[in-house]
């Protein structure tokens, strides 16, 4: 199996994505982010509002609209509501990132067995793998971004600009800008510029260079073009966005410098191998290649030292960083492959044994959590449970008796076949909705159909009273426009709506009771978590209520504080 993986290592990369999520990622709730997302390549679909894009009707400029696009091209051909095919196209970046990875390798003068190494743990880093449900339009920045890097080493290399490699970088480069502006520019471009001057030194004479920097003037143009057409078509909104945007760097979610320098966590089953890999003094005399080693050491650890420079400071931000480590981390797994049989120090063996029996553990007693879950496993999710076990206690156990002889290619191989496991065989089971509240969004409508005896075709429109979140919006399969202003509350034409509402303030109720007759219908809880669980949001729980006007006369509009304006 693993020399017909080095044999089609690009077929092999692509096949172990979609092995491992897919066909099962949909069993993941769709996140924040991606609800935003999603109802912007909606509202494309709907609206024809492909330019000036939007999120429940009003203008949504923060992110540039070609990862939009090309979710609101799945969703056209393989339906809107499937979360399946919306995240498709996230989950291939993501095995283009593995694929981008294996060839830079190569070009970085590693063998193709230890090129596929750095393309498989990339893949199934922790946060890669995460940044697709949390934020998927930063997996599509990144991917573009590594994948004109990639043309860049080639131009460099060559110290030439063939046409080929030349339009190739400037329109991954111009994917990454339209992806999500500058951010890839800076974390992942900048790094990999400094680290490779200092690593293998600039090739090319001025010429060269003038062309270099003419091709990155004509990708970052040709990625530009949206935000400037914005900024022409709706000056005003834009520029209240782009403000807002720009503020949050420097007064929004502030950390210390610090913040980011446990990020080889981040890379998650290779947290172990990650940490030693940055050890230079240790790993420089056990390389097969000291200069590609610095460089990928380099490119790392500047893009940690640019990304603590910024006050703004989440976890996601540290994703691109996991790409150069991946390379990183993938010295140390080749050391291990070529020398560990000969190694005798424990110092040496015990982090190994300890990194990968702690995996094979896992695996092995996957069983057990079935003794701590509150959920009743029953029929065809039983079956997949025991399925589940089975083929993780065989993959620990294959695990232990490699890593007894030694055979750490083996056992590689085994924690990256652990993982699509994962995704293949257990996800699925997170399926069950164990939460007894969970009544999700999209059955508003039946509510219309079973309580107020309207069909489909002929429900109450409904609006939402202040913050509905995203995630809800998305489910319900519709826009829910508010009547919420900072004037007041612009009322609704119709006589008779429905209200959809997080939380009430009884001066509202008192307010809009002046004018309506107001019925409680049903709590629409969106979680699956338990209540008392870390992962339980109250944002997710929305009352639905209906409002029957008590005057002929409508009033458009009603000031807060129950005045009408």
């Amino acid at each position: 199996m693993i020399k017909l993986i080095e044999k089609y290592p690009i077929l092999s990369l692509l096949l172990f994505v979609t092995l491992m999520l897919g066909f099962t990622v949909d069993a993941i709730p769709v996140s924040i982010m991606e609800a935003r997302n999603f109802i912007s390549a909606r509202e494309m679909l709907t609206d024809n509002n492909w330019i000036l894009t939007t999120m429940n009707g009003e203008a949504r400029y923060q992110k540039p609209p070609l990862p939009t696009w090309i979710t609101a091209l799945f969703g056209s051909v393989f339906g809107i509501k499937s979360v399946l095919a919306l995240r498709w196209p996230a989950l291939l970046f993501l095995a283009s990132i593995g694929v981008s990875t294996y060839l830079l390798s190569l070009k970085l003068q590693l063998t193709k067995s230890h090129s596929i190494i750095n393309g498989f743990i990339v893949i199934t880093s922790f946060y890669v793998i995460g940044i697709t449900i949390e934020a998927p339009w930063d997996i599509y920045t990144h991917g573009f971004m590594l994948m004109a890097l990639y043309q860049l080493f080639l131009l460099f290399d060559k110290a030439k600009t063939p046409i080929l490699h030349s339009l190739l970088f400037v329109l991954f480069l111009a994917g990454s800008v339209l992806s999500k502006g500058p951010v890839s520019l800076y974390v992942l471009f900048l790094p990999f510029i400094i680290s490779y001057g200092i690593a293998f030194k600039l090739k090319g004479g001025t010429l060269h260079f003038l062309k270099l920097i003419s091709l990155l003037v004509f990708g970052l143009v040709l990625g530009g073009w949206w935000y400037l057409h914005v900024r022409i078509a709706d000056p005003e909104t834009f520029t209240a966005i782009a403000e807002r945007e720009t503020s949050n760097w420097s007064s929004y979610n502030v950390r210390p410098f610090y913040y980011y320098w446990s990020f080889f966590i981040q890379s998650g089953l290779w947290t172990i191998p990650a940490l030693i890999s940055l050890l230079y003094p240790y790993l420089k005399t056990r390389v097969s290649n000291l200069k590609a080693y610095r460089f990928s050491l380099l490119w790392t650890m500047c893009a940690v030292i640019l990304l603590s420079i910024i006050p703004e400071k989440k976890s996601r931000y540290l994703m691109p960083v996991l790409i150069p480590l991946a390379i990183n981390i993938g010295f140390y797994i080749d050391y291990l492959i070529r020398e560990f049989k000969n190694t005798t120090s424990k110092k040496e063996t015990f982090p190994v044994y300890f990194q990968f029996g702690l995996i094979a553990t896992i695996a092995s007693l996957f069983w057990a959590i079935s003794f701590f879950s509150e959920a009743i496993l029953t029929g065809y999710i039983l079956v997949r449970f025991i399925i589940t076990a089975l083929v993780l206690l065989s993959i620990g156990v294959f695990i232990f008796k490699n890593l007894k002889q030694k055979q750490i290619k083996n056992v590689f191989y085994l924690v990256v076949g652990f993982m699509m496991s994962l995704g293949l065989v257990a996800l699925p089971i997170s399926k069950v909705h164990t939460q007894p509240d969970y009544k999700p969004a999209s059955q508003i409508k039946l509510q219309n159909l079973q309580v107020i005896g309207l069909g489909y075709d002929n429900y109450l429109p409904l609006y939402s009273l202040d913050y509905i979140a995203p995630e809800v919006i998305y489910n319900y399969g519709d826009k829910i426009p508010s009547i919420t202003t900072s004037a007041g509350y612009v009322l609704p034409k119709e006589k008779t709506f429905c209200l959809l509402a997080t939380k009430v303030n009884p001066e509202t109720i008192e307010a809009l009771s002046n004018l309506y007759t107001i019925e409680f219908l049903e709590t629409y809880d969106l979680n699956t978590a338990f209540k008392d669980a870390r992962a339980y949001k109250s944002r997710l729980v929305n009352q639905l209520y209906m409002l029957k006007i008590k005057k002929a006369k409508p009033l458009h509009t009603l000031g807060k504080n129950g005045g009408e304006l």
